[in-house]
């Protein structure tokens, strides 16, 4: 089994994945899209969250473009690459498998 760290990085991309598949977002937006979804329970800080951008970025699972609108600062809005979404959908596909598997091996399934 994947170390606790893996887990949480692989959760992680996941769902800043989720977060952009339908719209393209600047960072403070998905961190806030991520809190509404999860009802408050999961969280990102800045200061994890653009290193994270960073790296999606580098392997090309997500692409930047910075925006400037008048009266407001300067943002990058991220969205998703083909590359992105096909791997957003292999990250669920094993998510959901883990869950499962975690569900049963726990006994939180009903039979």
């Amino acid at each position: 089994m994947a170390p606790k760290d893996d887990l949480k990085k692989g959760g992680a991309e996941l769902m800043v994945l989720a977060a952009i598949e339908d719209a393209p977002r600047h960072g403070y937006d998905i961190a806030r899209e991520i809190d509404s979804r999860s009802a408050g329970v999961l969280r990102f800080h800045v200061a994890s969250l653009y290193p994270m951008l960073y790296r999606l970025e580098r392997r090309g699972w997500i692409t930047g473009r910075w925006v400037e609108k008048s009266g407001q600062r300067r943002r990058r809005y991220y969205r998703l690459t083909p590359d992105g979404r096909r791997t957003l959908a292999a990250q669920r596909a094993e998510w959901r498998d883990l869950i499962a598997a975690l569900n049963r091996a726990a006994g939180l399934e009903s039979a």
